[in-house]
């Protein structure tokens, strides 16, 4: 696969730092451990997100495959998510899954569920001023990281708010299964770009708002490419580059190199 070195072609204005854009409001779940019912704003997307090439019998079979897997695979690993629901509950206080605000497609926000990995009510301010450091000039500082390892991921090098058991689970990406639901509900598809967090969007670019033009993903070019292991511009750009180029083939084809990728636990935490 050939990795771009550079945005996609075509204008990526920014907007003037005097001038804010606006914000819509939107209801969702909180980003924290628990999850609940605080009130989230999104910036109002600043190119239209609305693709005619979305449409059509391929993204109806796209739908179909999303579908099928997604109840297949929840069925086939029924005991595997009760023993991790299990081994979340019994070792740390809680409930076994998370609930987050994220953005998905054409910008709206939905709530996602992943199986608890951190303490409940794990602070996210140290985590949002990392992420955001790294989108706005590919540096974290303060808690977010140390060394060139740290500034090249999203998440927070030995995070001290991660269980032992969500440690586990992240590695071997079993946190993740709970998303099929997402799948499954349609506001997530099996490959798409990276569900977003809603802080992260004030350092967007307006060319970054192409990847909500398709539903987020379970994975996609960023998890075959590298995961956790690419710099954050890069997952950008992949997430462009992803929803500018989709087709069911190469769908498919995420898909099966997927497999190699979570058996080798490539760039997990």
């Amino acid at each position: 696969m050939v990795v771009p070195t550079r945005p996609p072609s075509g204008p990526t204005p920014t907007p003037p730092a005097d001038r804010p854009r606006p914000t819509a409001t939107s209801t969702g779940a909180p980003t924290g451990a628990a999850g609940g019912g605080a009130r989230t704003s999104v910036p109002v997307a600043p190119i239209d997100l609305h693709d005619t090439r979305q449409r059509g019998p391929a993204l109806a079979a796209k739908r179909v495959l999303d579908v099928v897997v997604a109840v297949l695979v929840l069925v086939l690993t029924a005991p595997l998510l009760a023993l991790a629901a299990l081994a979340v509950r019994r070792t740390s206080p809680g409930p076994a899954l998370f609930r987050g605000t994220r953005v998905g497609r054409f910008g709206r926000t939905f709530t996602v569920y992943k199986f608890r990995s951190m303490v409940v009510d794990a602070d996210q301010h140290a985590h949002e001023a990392y992420v955001r450091a790294l989108l706005h000039d590919g540096t974290g500082d303060g808690d977010g990281g140390s060394g060139d390892a740290g500034a090249d991921v999203f998440k927070v090098e030995h995070d001290p708010r991660i269980t032992r058991v969500g440690r586990l689970l992240r590695r071997t990406s079993i946190d993740e299964l709970p998303q099929l639901l997402n799948v499954v509900k349609g506001e997530m598809s099996l490959v798409g770009p990276r569900p977003e967090c809603v802080y992260a969007l004030p350092e967007y670019e307006d060319w970054h708002w192409r990847r909500f033009r398709v539903l987020p993903g379970m994975t996609g070019l960023w998890q075959v490419s590298g995961r956790a292991c690419l710099p954050p511009r890069e997952m950008l750009r992949l997430d462009v580059r992803y929803a500018d180029t989709w087709t069911l083939r190469q769908d498919l084809s995420i898909l099966v190199r997927t497999i190699p990728a979570v058996l080798a636990e490539r760039g997990s935490q």
